[in-house]
């Protein structure tokens, strides 16, 4: 698996959502193993990114209550990554609706007109359509609309509680994770997943993707795979 990391090949990626915790991660994953020739962060405003960055990434703004005006961003990449979300309490109920399913959904339809084959989406676990509360039926949602664009593989990745050191102050959200921070010294895979580990399973499912055109990780997986890549640096 990793001398398959090795080196872009021509291939070009786009990743949405790579401000939040999991998507730096994966940018740092990305960058690290050289997968890709081109990454192209597509977001609603610049990052400020270091040197090692380099050549290979582009940034492309967008506007994501016009995302339809935006086709050229998602077009020429073999892959494209989705860690696009909000929550809540900082968008409202509407807000978390149209960023978590409406953008996601509009991009995944661009990225599959742009000649994407394989579209990795993070969700989360317990996502069901049928769901009385919002957030697992939404996420529910989007993974049907995103499997029914039509991808040649489609992966879902579900982590639990995710794990990391947020730039955002969130207290309630920071006193969870040192509680299960502590549980999953006991218990490592069941209620928890840092966001190191997604990154490195959803950069593990592109190298290796399943047989199907839709493959579901659960979070047990998600550990499986993460662990599975070697680190780098070792």
């Amino acid at each position: 698996m990793a001398a398959a990391a090795e080196g872009g090949g021509g291939r070009a990626c786009f990743v949405l959502g790579a401000s939040g915790e999991t998507g730096r991660a994966l940018l740092r994953e990305l960058l690290a193993r050289r997968l890709f020739a081109r990454v192209t962060l597509v977001g609603r405003r610049r990052l400020s990114l270091g040197e090692e960055a380099g050549a290979a990434v582009e940034q492309a703004v967008v506007d994501f209550e016009r995302l339809s005006e935006h086709a050229a961003a998602f077009q020429g990449h073999d892959v494209g990554f989705c860690c696009l979300g909000t929550t809540r309490a900082k968008a409202g109920a509407d807000g978390f609706v149209r960023v978590d399913r409406d953008y996601v959904a509009q991009a995944a339809e661009l990225a599959r007109a742009g000649g994407c084959r394989h579209f990795v989406l993070q969700s989360s676990r317990g996502a069901d359509p049928r769901s009385r509360f919002l957030y697992l039926r939404v996420k529910g949602e989007v993974e049907n609309l995103v499997q029914a664009v039509g991808f040649d593989h489609c992966t879902i990745l579900r982590p639990a509680v995710l794990l990391c050191k947020r730039q955002e102050s969130r207290p309630t959200e920071w006193m969870a994770q040192q509680f299960l921070g502590a549980v999953a010294r006991i218990f490592p895979t069941a209620y928890s997943v840092p966001v190191e580990t997604v990154a490195r399973a959803m950069v593990a499912c592109v190298l290796q993707p399943g047989k199907g055109k839709v493959e579901v990780l659960e979070n047990g997986a998600i550990h499986e795979l993460g662990k599975a890549m070697p680190q780098q640096g070792t």
